[in-house]
């Protein structure tokens, strides 16, 4: 059975919903980055679609966490 979707498909939904949460909340890189203890150029790493850069369950626990975020809502279409 072929993949529907490459690697990077998966890595793109949840990026999206990274920087949207965080502009819902009124969150800034900076503050974001902070709170959640990761440095702000890697933040804005994993959120740039530009970059294919990959992140850990672990980073995306942590920023779940800081905008008080069920995990799940960052795998929604």
């Amino acid at each position: 059975m072929a993949l529907k979707h490459p690697d990077t498909y998966y890595y793109d939904i949840v990026r999206k919903n990274i920087k949207k949460y965080r502009n819902e909340k009124g969150y800034t890189l900076q503050r974001l980055s902070e709170e959640a203890e990761m440095s702000m150029d890697y933040l804005a790493e994993i959120e740039s679609e530009k970059r294919k850069k990959s992140f850990s369950l672990a980073m995306l626990g942590r920023i779940s966490e800081v905008l008080d975020v069920d995990i799940t809502k960052f795998f929604e279409k």
